[in-house]
């Protein structure tokens, strides 16, 4: 539609008759001030914002805005909203990742008199009354987390209706559309068919940061599939109130202390990114040891600590969130002085996003990266994410096709080696390209012709491989680190910033003192976490031929064991990795891995409940040591349980047997059903064993070098307690995750 189409009024505010261009900016600038809460009149639309809203509002168009963080996109939509709405559009639906910014954006909305709802992954209890809300026309906003739109009940109720009557769809992170984009979901690409339902004349709003050229023009020819061409707003990227620096520290340790020493000398408040949940507890809990007012955020935080922590940082009674990537790219929180990342993210495009919450209303913030030597080590463990070879996705789609019915993503693990995380994005792109369905139920073949894209999965890890090495030269680099971020993205305007460390010479202090060190490598040694047993069956065992299903009996299951870190902390988890490395060679174990992991059992044995915590329900003192078999790593697993047997003046009891397939229980990164497919039958207890444990009656220590399903452990511990064992308590070097 062109700009002269006059649109009838409808607004509460009894305006009449018709509106020109001015007027129209007008009722803008004055909806933006009780958004932002200047009832003075002093917030106007800067002349691009007004472009993106006068594209929308007047010429019901579908626009791309890649601006930096901080632009001010939210305005754009929001204001859009309030003058569509005001001249009978329906509600607007905004499809959003960052579950914090959706409670932000939730308040401000109200302040301009827009009601907004949000549904998502927190707020199960709400879906049915926002549902009927949005029937009723009640709700001007919906804000939709991606995983929402490959919902059952949401795909085929709700959306359809939403297609119908949505007067502005926006698709926020718009990135994660493109299969080229950083940080690619599955999910989004639900939206590629709910463009196609729109109805005519709605207008659509996607907005980004970080897309480069090539994600912005695979993006921008989605958005105008069937709708004529998208118009692109992009800006450049420049963030003049951050100040970019590189700390680089020998390890773990002196990172830490220097967060204690430097943390307060940082302006305001900010958020400490870490690669890991374990790293981020670690992390907290120094700091506030040394007195600092920091939170925990991450994906093992309960829902209601999330609402705390955003509130004590949005109002200041923090000085910093200690998180992981699931606190996104933070929260509207205009005055964040700094970005302090923990290690380093495998993504310098990722890395910008994140850093770009920082100093956007005020006129300096600091931003600093601190490398660590654990962090590619870390990229590898979560990298399992590329999208299965054709065979096993072959084998998916006939398991499905054979099935005549819907099949879950657990009874699937029975048919397909894969991990559940890794199953469910290659199912939600199958969707996405046709040959499946989810149903009640479960999933379904389509039936539809498909092709294996070898050569786009192939680049698609490419592109992953290309952006570590980038973040590698972004340490490295000696020139300008936000002229090199920006050119990550491909902004025309790239130049030196004057301000970065590599521009205006190293401006933070790196010294740590003896003391603040010594503290810090004292909390990193400190070993010792909880193992938790398992205490169900994976579904699909009888399809296997294995009898076993629903729970574990009590009798039958081991007891909370210990570990002494996770692989992926960077205090005992840095000491571990090498260690067990696959390509690690084996031997006895280190004097001071035994040493710790005597200290472990010395902390369980004081615990509540331990056996000498003088309790009356402390468990019995274990009576002697088994090993697990162990085809990779005997002579570790062996010396470790003697070693621990003749420190403790206990009895080393023996070995369990393994008469399974060379390599299967050593076998990682399996499903559960898999697992325990190949653990099925390979253990025994030998007749020595067992009259070992027939003469030492009582709790027995399991001991193995590593957990990461914890099914060898639920085997070998189910053997043993059938053999006469009290109980089984097991002990391990490391844990996953």
């Amino acid at each position: 539609m062109s700009r002269g189409v006059k649109w009838p009024i409808v607004s509460a505010i009894g305006l009449h008759g018709v509106m020109d261009n001015l007027d129209l900016r007008a009722e803008a600038d004055a909806v933006l001030a009780e958004l932002v809460g200047a009832p003075d009149g002093s917030a106007r639309l800067r002349e691009d914002q007004w472009q993106a809203v006068a594209a929308l509002v007047e010429d019901r168009r579908r626009a791309l805005v890649v601006q930096r963080t901080g632009w001010g996109k939210s305005a754009v939509y929001f204001v859009a909203t309030a003058l569509l709405r005001r001249r009978g559009a329906g509600p607007t639906v905004i499809v959003s990742p960052l579950l914090a910014l959706m409670r932000n954006q939730v308040e401000s909305a109200a302040r301009a008199g827009i009601k907004a709802r949000t549904i998502n992954s927190a707020n199960p209890e709400e879906w049915d009354t926002i549902h009927e809300e949005v029937e009723r026309g009640e709700t001007d906003v919906l804000l939709v987390s991606p995983e929402r739109l490959n919902s059952v009940d949401f795909r085929d109720q709700l959306l359809p209706k939403l297609a119908a009557t949505t007067g502005l769809l926006v698709v926020d992170e718009a990135h994660c559309i493109s299969d080229w984009g950083h940080d690619f979901r599955p999910d989004y690409r639900r939206l590629r068919a709910m463009l196609t339902e729109l109805a005519p004349g709605v207008p659509v709003l996607a907005t980004t940061a970080t897309a480069n050229a090539r994600v912005t023009a695979d993006v921008a020819e989605q958005l105008g599939t069937g709708a004529g061409e998208a118009l692109v707003l992009r800006g450049p990227l420049e963030r003049e109130s951050l100040r970019l620096g590189v700390v680089r520290l020998p390890d773990a340790a002196h990172r830490l202390a220097w967060l204690a020493e430097h943390l307060d000398e940082l302006p305001g408040s900010g958020i400490i990114y870490t690669l890991t949940v374990a790293a981020a507890e670690e992390a907290t809990a120094y700091l506030r040891q040394r007195g600092h007012q920091v939170a925990s955020y991450t994906g093992r935080t309960e829902n209601a600590d999330r609402l705390q922590a955003e509130t004590d940082l949005l109002e200041n009674r923090v000085k910093a969130l200690v998180a992981t990537s699931a606190l996104g790219m933070g929260f509207d929180k205009p005055d964040l002085g700094f970005v302090l990342h923990l290690g380093s993210p495998s993504s310098p495009i990722a890395y910008y996003q994140q850093v770009g919450r920082a100093g956007r209303g005020v006129a300096h913030a600091d931003v600093l990266l601190l490398p660590g030597k654990e962090d590619e080590a870390i990229w590898r463990y979560f990298a399992d994410t590329a999208f299965p070879p054709e065979a096993q996705v072959r084998q998916t789609l006939a398991a499905l096709a054979d099935a005549g019915r819907p099949l879950s993503v657990p009874a699937l693990e029975a048919v397909v080696d894969l991990r559940r995380t890794r199953l469910e994005t290659m199912l939600k792109v199958l969707d996405v390209d046709g040959a499946v369905q989810r149903v009640k139920g479960g999933w379904v073949a389509t039936g539809e012709p498909w092709v294996y894209d070898a050569e786009r999965y192939a680049w698609v890890a490419r592109q992953r491989a290309a952006e570590q090495q980038a973040m590698r030269d972004y340490v490295s680099t000696d020139r300008c680190r936000m002229e090199f971020l920006r050119r990550q993205l491909d902004d025309e305007g790239a130049a030196p910033c004057g301000r970065c460390d590599n521009c205006a010479g190293p401006w933070a202090d790196t010294s740590v003192s003896a003391e603040t060190l010594t503290a810090a490598t004292k909390e990193l040694d400190r070993p010792g976490v909880e193992v938790e047993p398992r205490r169900m069956w994976p579904t699909g065992m009888p399809a296997l031929g294995i009898d076993l299903k629903g729970r574990i009996p009590a009798k039958e299951q081991c007891s909370t064991g210990r570990a002494l870190g996770r692989l992926s902390d960077i205090g005992w988890g840095n000491r571990l990795r090498p260690l067990l490395a696959e390509d690690a060679p084996d031997g006895p174990v280190p004097d001071d891995v035994l040493r710790a992991a005597v200290a472990v059992l010395a902390d369980w044995a004081r615990s509540p409940g331990g056996w000498a915590s003088g309790s009356a329900e402390a468990a019995a003192r274990p009576v002697g040591v088994v090993a697990v078999p162990s085809l990779a790593r005997p002579r570790l697993v062996g010396s470790l349980a003697e070693g621990i047997a003749g420190i403790g003046h206990l009895p080393f009891l023996g070995t369990l047997t393994y008469t399974g397939p060379g390599g299967a229980h050593t076998a990682r990164r399996s499903n559960s059903a898999q697992r325990l497919k190949a653990l099925s039958g390979s253990f025994g207890v030998s007749e020595g064993l067992a009259e070992a444990l027939a003469r030492t009656p009582g709790p027995v220590l399991l001991v193995d070098d590593y957990t990461d399903s914890g099914w060898t452990l639920a085997v070998a511990a189910r053997l043993l307690l059938r053999a006469g064992s009290a109980q089984v308590l097991p002990l391990v070097l490391a844990a996953a995750g």
